[in-house]
């Protein structure tokens, strides 16, 4: 049985781990840093921690602090380039787009990424679908703040009633918790969610089943 998505009018997407899968570019471009620094490597733990926190928060937690300076320094002159080979968008995302666009569904990113999202929106020619684009450099407050979905909800003039979050972490549910949005888990089984989804063809095909706007689109 299809869950109802007709009364879905705007998505918010995370952007690591849903749009796109970057961890281990994550972790490359992180471990460059620290090698730069002469510090070890990167634990398990902190790992998961980098994926789905801003460059700040994630300096802060992997180096003493007293050299936090030098490694937010380290991390302006490293190029994201360099590890744009290891990030790759999700398998379905881009036929998932064109069936929203078609169907006048209105679709956002929110990031806790900050100068590298438009590296990657631009590198997968994902930027014509997005409207608003929020990182963590836009905001006062980055995930899991509420800020961010209320600048999306303002801008699109809708209510948290007719916006779905898609995210991959313990932070995006916060997030979409706080501002009173459903929550979408990607292709992560463990966290509480209104909905969870294992691939964005299965989405797609639930869209052109129930969402009227989409029913007819063919892509």
């Amino acid at each position: 049985m299809w869950e109802d998505v007709s009364w879905v009018r705007g998505i918010i997407f995370d952007c690591d781990g849903v749009l796109i899968e970057s961890q281990e570019a994550n972790i490359r471009f992180y471990s460059l840093i620290l090698d730069r620094m002469g510090l070890p490597k990167i634990s398990d733990e902190d790992r998961v921690y980098v994926h789905m926190h801003t460059v700040h928060e994630s300096l802060a937690r992997i180096v003493p602090d007293f050299r936090l300076p030098e490694a937010l320094r380290i991390a302006r002159e490293i190029s994201y380039s360099q590890v744009m080979d290891w990030v790759q968008p999700q398998p379905g995302l881009t036929h998932f787009l064109r069936l929203l666009q078609a169907g006048d569904i209105l679709c956002a990113v929110n990031t806790n990424r900050t100068g590298t999202l438009s590296l990657v929106l631009e590198r997968f020619d994902l930027r014509q679908y997005f409207y608003p684009v929020i990182s963590a450099s836009d905001v006062t407050w980055p995930k899991p703040h509420p800020e961010s979905v209320h600048m999306v909800l303002q801008s699109w003039k809708l209510s948290p009633q007719d916006v779905a979050f898609i995210g991959d972490s313990h932070v995006d549910k916060q997030t979409a918790e706080a501002a009173g949005v459903t929550f979408w888990a990607y292709s992560n089984p463990l966290l509480e969610a209104d909905r969870h989804i294992d691939d964005f063809w299965s989405l797609h095909q639930n869209f052109r089943c129930q969402q009227p706007k989409c029913r007819e689109v063919m892509i």
